[in-house]
């Protein structure tokens, strides 16, 4: 029988990895078409470090209005304990992953860092066999945005600082530029292009080098020596990773009809150029979706699709985490595992 409370990682004020505390907090109620997840491995990703911090990126009137305590997190690996009345898709048992509540959670409610979470029924899918948990908890978020960009929008809502929707471009025979490469969403979207029959070149530093070329890579440029906008042209697509304000440099890569995709499109301001050159600059707003987590399931099982692991840390030691993640050059994902 369960108690009521558990073990957490929340925060009471913003600030950097030291707010993070790991302390009791009430295990959550179910509600109507929800599933009680026990935790095994919760994966980090950007938007937890951007919510510690308070979005401080963001315009004052962009920011969440957040009430402490806050639990950061969206990416879990777990053993469903219990369901509600109403959900019949899942029991308990199942081994099952999810990204929680993105982006509706992005102000806290998803509140991945513990060990239980309530998950909305259609945001779950059974975990992909033959892997752990820990890699499976890597997967959602960074996986979702790759294939969201690239293969398989599954939604009908633009990202918000655009007016159209996103549309993903074919790949197959084309040169596809991945920037960023041996991240979270880069070395997924590697792996994505090649499977779609695309010539990838990746950017990341020398010493990802055989981890990125592991994964699919044609090509390498070591962005540490070379700058590959200076060596580029005639690119189909870009896959920038990375984003923000210097993601307008790689326009001048691309062919007429080719399309630069930022995973983080705040700053960029080459509007008007990309409309000279004929290109296409596209985002998303990556969302949760059982369905999408599902048939990734199969490409994760089959290893069409394989998740790199950068390291592994227990939930009580979450600021070290958040640590290693300030340092960045990461190879793949950071992950957290719950006894």
């Amino acid at each position: 029988m369960l108690t009521k409370t558990m073990k957490a990682i929340q925060q009471h004020t913003f600030g950097g990895p030291e707010v993070l505390c790991y302390e009791d907090a009430p295990i959550p109620e179910l509600a109507s078409g929800e599933v009680l997840v026990r935790v095994r491995a919760v994966g980090l990703n950007p938007p937890d470090w951007y919510l510690r911090d308070g979005y401080k990126m963001l315009p004052p009137e962009w920011q969440p209005k957040v009430t402490f305590p806050i639990i950061l997190g969206t990416d879990i690996s777990g053993v469903v304990e219990a369901v509600s009345e109403d959900v019949t898709a899942f029991s308990p048992g199942d081994e099952v992953y999810t990204m929680v509540r993105f982006p509706s959670g992005l102000a806290g409610g998803s509140q991945a860092y513990a060990e239980y979470v309530n998950v909305p029924v259609e945001e779950l899918a059974l975990k992909p066999a033959g892997i752990d948990h820990v890699h499976a908890a890597a997967a959602p978020m960074s996986l979702l945005t790759a294939w969201q960009f690239m293969i398989d929008l599954g939604h009908e809502v633009p990202n918000p600082l655009q007016p159209h929707k996103h549309e993903p471009v074919p790949l197959s025979g084309k040169t596809v530029l991945v920037n960023g490469a041996a991240g979270g969403v880069g070395h997924f979207a590697v792996q994505l292009a090649k499977w779609k029959g695309a010539r990838v070149i990746a950017v990341a530093s020398g010493a990802q080098e055989a981890f990125v070329r592991s994964l699919g890579a044609d090509e390498f440029i070591d962005y540490t020596t070379t700058k590959a906008e200076e060596q580029l042209r005639d690119l189909d697509l870009v896959i920038d990773a990375v984003g923000g304000p210097t993601t307008g440099r790689f326009l001048q890569t691309l062919k007429r009809g080719g399309a630069l995709f930022p995973v983080f499109p705040l700053g960029f301001d080459g509007k008007d150029e990309a409309e000279k050159l004929g290109v296409t600059v596209s985002s998303v707003q990556v969302r949760s979706s059982g369905t999408q987590l599902a048939k990734l399931a199969d490409l994760l099982a089959a290893g069409t699709v394989r998740v790199g692991v950068d390291s592994t840390f227990a939930l009580e030691d979450a600021k070290s985490a958040h640590e290693r993640a300030t340092r960045g050059g990461t190879q793949g994902k950071i992950v957290l595992t719950v006894r």
